[in-house]
């Protein structure tokens, strides 16, 4: 595929935080790497990264293993963000790093656990996933001996921070972040980073629907009220009359996928007509890939649909209250008695506020699941109950 004259080109990005110095002049190179290829395997060597394995996407610490967690969603979003990288000729290796990167910040028990940090956080500056994941690959995951953080490209970082749009008002993390490296939060993303935030819409608005109808908390009778499903299952009924359901339905998640890839490339072919570079794409002033009209009103029909029949099922809330409630007694623990931190974090834990709430917000957020409720029951002496409900 021929590449795009907006597509981001990794011989001229915008430069890394941190200069290395090192004694063998080749060493940094490591192989025939660009430079966002570097950023992607520096993503997913990191230890953020292998912890999304445990970590919620819908359902809190699933006992069954056919549901997905945070780190198979990003996996899936990054398929998918290759492949409308390709089409579109972008660089496909920065929009696969931010689609592994970009829920590096979550805490454990998704946004149940995010709403509790960010309770707990109010008086010290708030918590926000998206902030946190910046502050993750630059400051907290620390593997190098000559600086904090992962040292990746500014077009990376920029792209992790401002995938959903330009940032008006950045919470203490952001702005801290671009005091040390300004990101240009007034701009708009480059064109692979607008990819990965439209694949990630389609990756879970999709297959939360194959482990929401797999965990029998969405029902097909009601997924069928929205009409722009109900015409994809006739299509698939006519085609495969006498396949068993449950594969009906696992193509018919695949058609969905498919509708809304072929109308992402679509819809941004045309919107982009006429750009010649990632400066214009950025001072373009709205953003350039995504949906259509026409898919955006289906898109947003069928986020209120999952949030009614599946994210706020009576089931999913009540165990998003008992997550919440683990959270909550963790940061109130740590707290009041800093001792039942690992040494490796008490040492280094600053005695004044802010800072030392928000050091113990990013141990939590570093959690998995089953490590804060291991951590929550050694601490309390009871394992949490009524989390897992699939």
């Amino acid at each position: 595929m021929t590449r795009a004259p907006y597509a981001a080109d990794p011989a001229q990005h915008g430069g890394r935080e941190f200069g290395v110095q090192r004694s063998n002049a080749g060493a940094e190179q490591r192989g025939p790497r660009s430079d966002f290829q570097r950023d992607r395997d520096r993503i997913i060597h990191s230890m953020s990264f292998r912890r999304l394995k445990s970590k919620t996407q819908v359902f809190i610490a699933p006992d069954g293993d056919h549901y997905r967690t945070r780190l198979t969603h990003s996996l899936e979003v990054a398929q998918i963000g290759r492949v409308l990288a390709r089409a579109l000729g972008l660089d496909e290796d920065l929009t696969e790093a931010l689609c592994l990167a970009h829920d590096l910040g979550h805490p454990p028990f998704g946004h149940a656990g995010e709403d509790a940090l960010s309770d707990a956080m109010t008086a010290h500056g708030g918590f926000c996933h998206n902030a946190q994941a910046l502050r993750t690959v630059m400051r907290l995951e620390s593997p190098y001996p000559e600086h904090d953080g992962l040292n990746l490209t500014w077009d990376l970082l920029e792209g992790l921070a401002k995938h959903n749009g330009p940032i008006t008002e950045p919470g203490w993390a952001l702005a801290e972040l671009d005091a040390a490296f300004p990101l240009q939060f007034s701009a708009w993303p480059s064109l692979e980073a607008q990819i990965a935030a439209v694949s990630d819409d389609i990756a879970y608005d999709n297959h939360d629907i194959d482990d929401g109808l797999r965990a029998g908390f969405l029902d097909l009778d009601d997924l069928l009220e929205l009409d722009f499903l109900a015409q994809q299952w006739r299509a698939v009924e006519k085609r495969f009359p006498n396949a068993p359901r449950e594969r009906q339905l696992r193509e018919l998640v695949r058609d969905q996928i498919g509708l809304m890839v072929n109308d992402v490339l679509e819809y941004t072919n045309a919107q982009v007509a006429g750009y010649m570079s990632v400066a214009e794409i950025r001072a373009a002033g709205q953003q350039l890939a995504g949906f259509s009209p026409a898919m955006t009103e289906h898109e947003r029909a069928l986020k209120k649909f999952m949030y009614d029949k599946l994210y706020y099922h009576p089931e999913q809330v009540s165990a998003a209250t008992r997550a919440r409630d683990v959270v909550a007694k963790l940061f109130a623990a740590y707290s009041q008695d800093a001792t039942l931190m690992p040494n490796e974090w008490r040492q280094r834990l600053p005695s004044e506020q802010p800072d030392r709430a928000r050091m113990i917000a990013d141990f939590i957020a570093g959690m998995s699941d089953r490590f804060a409720m291991q951590s929550c029951a050694a601490i309390y002496g009871e394992q949490p109950s009524g989390l897992t409900n699939v």
